[in-house]
Parts: structure tokens; C-alpha cells; sequence
């Protein structure tokens, strides 16, 4: 709702006051303008709540990152398979025992944004190890 009034509110603003006969003021473009990156940075923060997933790719000859908002993508990276280490990154209190997932080759490196409870990494690298 807030995303859309950040869209809405100054651009009916705007409108009004050319219907009106008062021109188009420098300030209208300012407010637009703000308002438009505020309503951008809550679409895809609502969007990432929503209907936000990560994408990582193993190909034989690399490894590749995508955040996928559904309607558009973010953050692509992509590292070479070679002496490929897998870790826990801590994050949040000591007591969630939750982390997040560190792909890295030595010279580069892909850091998942989604949390996790420890244990299911520690799992989920085992497996990762394993299939080579």
C-alpha cells in the first residue's frame, strides 16, 4: 500500500496542479523523482518478501548467483570452479543459531542473503562436498 502511494500521491500532485493552471513547479519534479526511488526500494523489498528466491547454479565450469524478484533480477555474480570452499557465515544473535551460506574459489566469492539454522548448512555443505 505505502509503494503505491509513493507512485500515486506526487504524480496526482502533479497532475492537479497542470489541470489547475499552476504549471509545473521544480519542486513537483523533486517530490516525484524522491518519492519514485522510495516506491522503487519498497517494491523490490516487498517483492523479495513475496516472492523472492535466490538461484545458484553449479556448472562444470562455474558457479553462478542470481536474485530473482520475480518480475526483474539482482545481484548476479558468477565465480570459476576451482578449489571451491564452502562456509558458515554467522549472522543476527548468537542464540538464533542461524548463518548464511559463503561459496568462494580464493579470489572471489558468493554470499547468500537467506538464513539459515547452522545445522541445515553444515547439512547442505556435506551434500555439496560430496557431489563434487
Amino acid at each position: 500500500m505505502i509503494t503505491i502511494l509513493c507512485f500515486a500521491l506526487p504524480l496526482s500532485g502533479f497532475v492537479l496542479s497542470v489541470i489547475s493552471g499552476a504549471g509545473i513547479k521544480f519542486g513537483g519534479l523533486i517530490a516525484i523523482g524522491v518519492f519514485s526511488l522510495l516506491g522503487f526500494y519498497m517494491l523490490r523489498l516487498a517483492l523479495w518478501n513475496h516472492r523472492g528466491e535466490e538461484i545458484i547454479r553449479f556448472r562444470n565450469d562455474e558457479i553462478s548467483y542470481i536474485a530473482d524478484y520475480r518480475y526483474f533480477r539482482d545481484g548476479k555474480k558468477s565465480i570459476r570452479r576451482n578449489e571451491i570452499s564452502y562456509s558458515v557465515c554467522p549472522v543476527g544473535y548468537e542464540e538464533e543459531n542461524v548463518g548464511v551460506l559463503i561459496i568462494s574459489n580464493g579470489e572471489s566469492e558468493i554470499a547468500s542473503v537467506v538464513k539459515m539454522p547452522r545445522n541445515n548448512i553444515e547439512k547442505l555443505i556435506e551434500l555439496l562436498e560430496n557431489a563434487g
